[in-house]
């Protein structure tokens, strides 16, 4: 019954989580300092991709209501420190454009290296004021790029930005960058916020679409829990160990859709660390627990052999430092603000769990030719049809999963400046679809049933596979004189008898 509970709780957090609205997208700026990009000083403000407005709504009405797009600028200071405020500065600008609007910003005199702050030769062709920050209006969008600045006065330490809402009519990645050309301003730094808002919510574009997803995947993993545990209630007498594990694997799954699905619609625009951390952890456990169990199945684990033996450590030492590797990489990957960007955690990071993954590939489909090897040899066929079902399911995952993961590197390498932006969320999709249809299978082929015994590991079958063995061995019959020996050599004394009673020794050890 606790399985029954654990779906229960799981059904409370979802349909607490769909009760939950999204509220904030909220990029906050702490003491950010300016890095040396080419010839401009840049903090990067944020990027996100945003649907337009409703164009049926008045821009006037309140900035919060629902079907408003809008880019936000709230108390943006830009300080620096006292034994630099001898003098006033140039101006130090914020610049919004969309992606498709790139082009606008910077330049190149005669076709040389393109530069961001107006150069002395791009100067004395009059497009634009040396030391400024080059733009031009994009054809496109007209009123695009956005930028407006402020600059020091003379024993200023610090200057503030004019708050500022930029109304969003074109759906697109839109950018926010803090720039200035001044190399006296090197030690100034950035404070303050800005806050996105997509019309049907503060979540930013690309993740909008895997609030729903998760919120559908925590449904279907309720629906495949409701269904084992029914099964696990009716047939719990008859429940291997390994079932055992498949039921922590669901309940695993359930906790790990409703906290992701409970991260995304989290109201305060910053990514709540507690509960991404409980998520990353969650599907951290869950992978490594379905992998040692696919890894066991495999060495035939309670159906061929009742104990992994001396491979006990070696499964165990591979499952921690999997669970290690890939628990580093999810919270590089998701713990903090929130941001638009495609994950990209360090190769430091990605590399373990890669090689990981292909050991365990590598180990288990070994594994799962020396099991199906065994049980033909031992003619157990009920349990040769199993897995023969399980080694053809995860051949196709192994085969989709390459095909998908090359997909992922086209996908990446020609989307450089994330233009594809409302499709990304697919790519994180399809490995939770994909594992979600796997332990499916999984589900079917080792449901709770009457006859989930026959599957299991028993010495009657071991004693079966001794008779099996000795036959392949030794497979013409005996003659019908040697099995009247032992009542002839009762009845005959003497050295003769003695003879014949040493073989029937040597067949009974054979």
């Amino acid at each position: 019954m606790s399985s029954f509970g654990a779906s229960a709780s799981a059904i409370v957090v979802l349909c607490f989580c769909l009760l939950h609205s999204t509220q904030a997208s909220l990029h906050d700026y702490s003491a950010e300092k300016f890095a040396n990009k080419g010839n401009v000083f840049v903090v990067h403000g944020g990027s996100e991709g945003i649907y337009s407005s409703n164009p049926n709504l008045n821009q006037s009405s309140t900035a919060s209501s629902d079907g408003h797009s809008f880019i936000r600028f709230e108390r943006i200071i830009f300080r620096r420190p006292e034994e630099f405020s001898n003098f006033s500065s140039g101006s130090i600008h914020a610049v919004v454009f969309e992606v498709d609007d790139r082009e606008t910003i910077g330049g190149s005199a005669y076709g040389g290296q393109r530069a961001v702050c107006c150069t002395a030769d791009l100067a004395k062709l009059g497009v634009c004021t040396q030391g400024e920050i080059i733009h031009r209006p994009s054809t496109n969008n007209p009123g695009w790029p956005k930028v407006f600045g402020a600059s020091f006065g003379i024993d200023e330490l610090e200057v503030k930005l004019q708050p500022r809402t930029i109304h969003i009519t074109k759906t697109g990645m839109y950018n926010v960058y803090f720039m200035h050309c001044d190399h006296n301003l090197k030690e100034v730094v950035v404070e303050g916020k800005t806050i996105w808002k997509n019309p049907t919510g503060y979540l930013p574009g690309r993740m909008a679409p895997l609030m729903n997803f998760y919120g559908y995947m925590s449904l279907m993993f309720v629906l495949l829990g409701i269904f084992w545990f029914s099964q696990y209630v009716r047939f719990w007498r008859e429940v291997l160990a390994l079932q055992n594990c498949i039921t922590l694997v669901i309940t695993l799954g359930m906790f790990e859709m409703a906290l992701w699905y409970f991260d995304y619609a989290d109201e305060t625009g910053v990514r709540p660390t507690g509960i991404t951390v409980w998520a990353v952890t969650f599907g951290a456990v869950k992978r490594t627990v379905a992998r040692l169990i696919i890894l066991m199945v495999s060495m035939g684990y309670g159906v061929v052999r009742p104990t992994l033996g001396g491979l006990t450590s070696k499964v165990l030492l591979l499952g921690g430092t999997f669970f290690l590797a890939s628990e580093v990489l999810e919270l590089v990957e998701n713990v903090g603000t929130v941001s638009d960007f495609s994950g990209k955690a360090r190769l430091f990071f990605v590399l373990p769990v890669a090689i990981l993954d292909a050991f365990f590939i590598l180990w288990i489909f070994n594994s799962l030719s020396a099991t199906l090897n065994k049980l033909q040899a031992r003619r157990l066929f009920a349990k040769l049809d199993i897995y023969r079902r399980f080694t053809n399911a995860l051949a196709v995952a192994v085969i989709v999963s390459v095909g998908w993961v090359c997909y992922e590197l086209y996908f990446k390498s020609t989307d450089v400046y994330n233009e594809r932006w409302q499709k990304a969320w697919i790519i994180p999709a399809f490995w939770q679809v994909l594992s979600f249809s796997l332990l499916c299978v999984i589900c079917a082929l080792w449901a709770p049933s009457q006859n989930s015994m026959r599957y299991a590991y028993s010495d009657d079958s071991e004693e079966f596979d001794k008779d099996i063995t000795l036959t392949l061995i030794k497979p013409s019959p005996l003659p019908t004189k040697d099995v009247r020996i032992p009542s002839e050599v009762r009845s005959t004394p003497g050295g003769d008898g003695t003879s014949n009673g040493g073989d029937v020794e040597e067949d009974k050890t054979e």
